[in-house]
């Protein structure tokens, strides 16, 4: 029965060392996605298009 109180703890300590690195790689900045802003602005276009498209389609319904 002591071998689950030791297992327990573990799993609570090893789970709160993870919890810890990712709120520290959330803060430093390891998720922020640097790629999809410089080429958003070359398919804005068509984002554009299809919205009017899709508002002329429902005006004409």
């Amino acid at each position: 029965m002591s071998v689950i109180y030791i297992l327990l703890t573990i799993s609570i300590i090893v789970a709160i060392i993870f919890f810890m690195a990712f709120i520290f790689a959330v803060k430093n900045g390891q998720y922020d996605d640097s790629y999809t802003p410089s080429v958003r602005m070359l398919f804005e276009d068509e984002l554009v298009k299809e919205k009017t498209e899709q508002s002329i389609q429902t005006k004409k319904d």
